[in-house]
């Protein structure tokens, strides 16, 4: 069973930055694809970023480019930098963790079989 941890969510001013990241527990990942979704209160779970293990391909949602980056290490951890925060992105942050395959839709939350247990994070106007 893949466990993954999550940590670095929490306040911030608008215009602050945070850094996430997501800690798996001892695999094989290079047929999988990292995910961070969040979601707000009274809205559905939304897709922020992807990356490929072992490719590094990477995507983003239209409100993350340009101020989000995602990034892996050699270590099992995933990244996300978020940059010029802004009130709308106020949310629980989720790690997720799912099979790669040609043609999947890996925004969609589906995709994923592991998720962390979500954190925090709130911009403040």
């Amino acid at each position: 069973q893949v466990r993954l941890v999550e940590s670095g969510g929490g306040l911030v001013q608008t215009g602050g930055s945070l850094r996430l990241s997501c800690a798996a527990s001892e695999g094989d990942f290079s047929s999988y694809t990292f995910g961070w979704f969040r979601q707000a209160p009274g809205k559905e779970r939304e897709f922020v970023a992807s990356i490929t293990w072992n490719h590094g391909n990477t995507d983003y949602a239209d409100s993350a480019k340009g101020r989000f980056t995602i990034s892996r290490d050699n270590a099992n951890t995933v990244y996300v930098q978020m940059n010029s925060l802004k009130p709308e992105d106020t949310a629980i942050y989720y790690c997720a963790l799912g099979p790669w395959r040609v043609g999947a839709d890996l925004r969609n939350p589906n995709m994923y079989y592991y998720w962390g247990q979500g954190m925090q994070v709130t911009v403040s106007s």
